[in-house]
């Protein structure tokens, strides 16, 4: 199953204005073309969100419906597929404190459910998702997102 990791370090922005930005979901389109819509249900009773999406994919569109549970404590947010075009996909968003700003890390995993074609389409859905989610750190933060693990350690 493709796992994603990226990290971005946002300069001047502290850990909680990065992680109320980072939760707005329905803002996610006005920073880049790929998400097409996001709506976002009102509060369940325990805090978590029911968000539905539609990212564009290979001239077509995903959906899928997602759970968010919300840590602000910890400034963490956690996703998983609840129905969609994904077999499966979950992740989760973290921000800390890290020198003058907040290093952001993504984390997901996904599974297209296509074993057949995972060796062509795997590659194809990591790439969007990496390509998306820099372009929303950097909307959103003005952060850009790296591969590397050393920013985990800075």
């Amino acid at each position: 199953m493709p796992h994603v990791v990226l990290h971005a370090l946002a300069d001047g922005v502290d850990p909680a204005e990065a992680y109320r930005r980072i939760s707005d979901f329905r803002r996610y389109p006005e920073f880049t073309e790929t998400v097409r819509e996001v709506s976002v249900e009102p509060p369940l009773p325990d805090g978590s969100t029911i968000s539905d999406w539609a990212v564009v994919f290979r001239g077509g569109l995903m959906r899928w419906r997602e759970r968010d549970t919300y840590a602000p404590e910890s400034h963490t947010l956690a996703f998983e597929q609840l129905s969609g075009d994904f077999a499966s996909f979950a992740g989760s968003w973290r921000c800390e404190a890290r020198d003058a700003g907040t290093l952001i890390v993504f984390d997901a995993a996904f599974d297209l459910g296509i074993p057949s074609l995972a060796e062509i389409l795997d590659p194809v859905a990591e790439s969007t998702l990496r390509h998306l989610i820099g372009q929303i750190v950097q909307g959103l933060l003005g952060a850009e997102v790296t591969d590397g693990r050393a920013a985990a350690r800075g």
